[in-house]
């Protein structure tokens, strides 16, 4: 079991950038993208509890000010147990976050957040 607490420094540009580029596109009204950059960003942030628990938040959020009820409850009991099972290690690798996928499936990553994650290991 590998405990984990703080995102990694490098990791942390990334993990902005797309919390940012979410909320740019959020503003645009362009909906699809916000989600896409959320999912990103809960990818890189997932094994990190408090990252992992702000990406839920935002996504919760999204949930409410899009009126999209699905998102609202399914996001409820991501954002109670998402940051405990970052802590404890058992996440599923590459799952995007979404009311949408299992919270439980691992997923392929994109090979540009595969190649940022690897990076910023060393």
């Amino acid at each position: 079991m590998k405990i984990n607490t703080k995102i990694p420094e490098k990791l942390v540009p990334y993990f902005k950038r797309e919390l940012n580029n979410a909320a740019i596109a959020f503003k645009l009204k362009h909906y699809h993208l916000c989600w896409q950059h959320l999912e990103r960003a809960h990818i890189l942030g997932q094994p990190y509890p408090l990252a992992h628990t702000i990406v839920h938040y935002k996504m919760l959020g999204f949930g409410i000010s899009t009126k999209n009820i699905k998102e609202v409850f399914g996001q409820i009991p991501r954002l109670v147990f998402g940051g405990v099972k970052s802590f404890v290690g058992e996440i599923p690798i590459g799952n995007t976050g979404g009311a949408n996928v299992p919270p439980l499936k691992p997923m392929q990553i994109p090979e540009d957040l595969s190649q940022i994650i690897h990076q910023t290991k060393k």
